[in-house]
């Protein structure tokens, strides 16, 4: 999977994935590493989303028409 990108959606169901897997019950040792990937998933959820909408911030200013004086 090497160079393959994934959208915040992705990273929010991952998170829900793990989340359930650490609340399972009986296997400790399990549930405390599927905690610690849900808080990895959600936090890589943000940042793609951020980054999202950043791009879709300064994607039309790049199309933007140019400046009257330039014109």
């Amino acid at each position: 999977m090497a160079g393959e990108t994934h959208d915040s959606d992705y990273f929010r169901r991952r998170a829900a994935e793990a989340r359930a897997a650490a609340c399972s019950k009986g296997q400790d040792q399990k549930a405390a590493v599927a905690g610690e990937l849900a808080l990895a998933y959600a936090a890589l959820a943000r940042r793609r989303a951020a980054a999202d909408a950043e791009a879709a911030d300064v994607e039309p200013q790049m199309f933007a028409a140019p400046a009257p004086e330039l014109a």
